[in-house]
């Protein structure tokens, strides 16, 4: 009875009375004057500071900045290739959402005005600088369209107007101390700057239209087992190798002594081609530099992942073995960031008692393809048609997501047939390279006009992608139980 007179009532409502439900992902442009960047400038008369004049009084840090994936973000070759094809293909608003991040001082002064590196100046170059970090006061995570991180979402200000004239003003996470800046600046303790949402902004990148997260490191972190330990970012990428293994392991922080401004991680592909422009430049102690950086990054790959293999027995005949691929270091999905780009696969061979090769999968050819039958851990994109799509500007959804979670793991099943061997001996890998090769051809072949690959990095074509190995293993097991 009482759901007929509900009925009954809803019935004689008048017509229109449901309002029209608002759009998904609703975008405030007059808040977000730089969109589909997400930067909030707080404009004064206080200018940003280049890394060199930094370095003057704190040298240590800007040494381990140098060099760095932060130093390189908007000079990197690989990046300036995607973004003038994102900008050939959709134009310029999107490059923004891109230099937003790449870039944010020379977005929000209006230097850059797109792809290139011609006529820009030190502070536009330097990318991610000590500036960037330390003028960063607050972020707008819960106003963005998807109310998450993503797209640079955070608020700079570089200093503030006083009746003395403009006053450059820092942030940091310690103290203040009588003598911070020296007179040169002020300083402000920052909490911010102990978060992870300090670094969740870029660490987030969303379809510059649809709102889809085509990276979302920040939210693989915040819904894994680190998160839970409050281990943050900065605990495991501003510390060296070994201190990142036993932060992992023992889900400790780091003493305060330990920190460094290295912002290492799994980029070794941007230290190889840094390192060799800085050689060919005739700069050995800054090829030096960035070349520890480089294998400071394959140690955090190959300390990120590990393998076990274990045999798969029907009635008593070996059938099959099994993979398990654990994600034991890293405090985000492994990969991470543009996983539809990033390759983490199986290499595996079995072969007989008398080493004929009976089985393999994962093999790169002779062109740097991998093999249609490779198990790879990485994501798929699709555009708004549903077919397969791999520029980021096209992708709205991914088709397949196959990464694996902090400290969790995936298993793969191989199939054996031994024929009458007694032992099979298996070579298992997992290998990682940060893209395919087809699409580093591209990318690289597509740098804009003011970037001569040959003349800054010696390349006169596209190399072999390095690869690097995170775990090999050997194995033999019985084919009889």
């Amino acid at each position: 009875m009482k759901k007929l007179l509900l009925l009954l009532c809803l019935s004689l409502l008048p017509a229109g009375v449901f309002a029209e439900p608002p759009p998904v992902f609703d975008v405030d442009r007059e808040f977000y004057p730089y969109y589909p960047s997400l930067i909030k400038y707080e404009k004064s008369g206080a200018e940003f500071t280049p890394p060199e004049v930094c370095a003057e009084c704190h040298a240590k840090q800007y040494e381990e900045w140098t060099g760095s994936i932060h130093a390189l973000a908007f000079k990197d070759p690989v990046y300036q290739g995607e973004l003038n094809l994102a900008v050939q293909a959709v134009g310029h608003e999107i490059s923004r959402q891109c230099e937003g991040c790449h870039s944010p001082a020379g977005v929000v002064t209006g230097e850059i005005k797109g792809p290139g590196l011609k006529g820009l100046s030190p502070m536009a170059l330097a990318g991610v600088s000590c500036d960037v970090c330390h003028s960063i006061v607050g972020t707008t995570h819960w106003q963005t369209p998807t109310h998450e991180p993503q797209n640079g979402s955070f608020i700079i200000r570089p200093g503030v107007d006083t009746p003395e004239g403009p006053q450059l003003r820092k942030m940091g996470p310690v103290a203040v101390s009588d003598d911070c800046g020296m007179g040169f600046h002020e300083c402000d303790q920052s909490s911010l700057h102990l978060q992870a949402d300090l670094c969740a902004g870029c660490h987030q990148v969303y379809h510059y239209d649809k709102h889809f997260p085509l990276e979302a490191t920040y939210l693989e972190w915040k819904h894994g087992a680190y998160a839970q330990k409050t281990i943050l970012c900065q605990d495991c990428h501003m510390v060296d190798l070994e201190t990142f293994k036993r932060v992992a392991d023992e889900f400790k922080k780091p003493e305060r002594h330990e920190y460094r401004h290295y912002f290492n991680g799994a980029n070794y592909l941007l230290y190889y081609l840094a390192a060799g422009a800085a050689t060919k430049a005739g700069d050995e102690a800054l090829a030096a530099n960035i070349m520890k950086k480089y294998e400071m990054a394959v140690g955090r790959l190959q300390s990120a992942a590990d393998l076990e293999v274990t045999p798969v027995y029907n009635n008593g005949q070996l059938g099959e073995v099994k993979v398990r691929v654990k994600n034991i270091r890293a405090g985000h999905n492994l990969p991470t960031s543009l996983t539809n780009i990033r390759q983490l696969w199986l290499e595996i061979t079995a072969t007989d008692e008398k080493g004929q090769v009976i089985m393999t999968s994962g093999a790169v050819d002779d062109n740097g393809q991998l093999p249609e039958n490779t198990r790879l851990f990485n994501s798929d994109g699709m555009g708004d048609d549903f077919h397969f799509a791999v520029d980021p500007w096209v992708i709205t959804a991914f088709s397949r997501h196959d990464t694996i979670p902090p400290k969790g793991h995936k298993e793969v099943y191989y199939g054996i047939n031994a024929g009458t061997s007694p032992v099979v001996k298996l070579d298992v890998k997992l290998r990682y390279r940060q893209a395919d090769q087809k699409v580093a051809e591209k990318l690289l072949a597509n740098v804009p006009e003011d970037i001569d690959l040959n003349a800054t990095y010696g390349l006169t074509e596209v190399p072999p992608l390095p690869v690097v190995d995170l775990v090999a293993k050997q194995v033999s097991f019985q084919t009889r139980e």
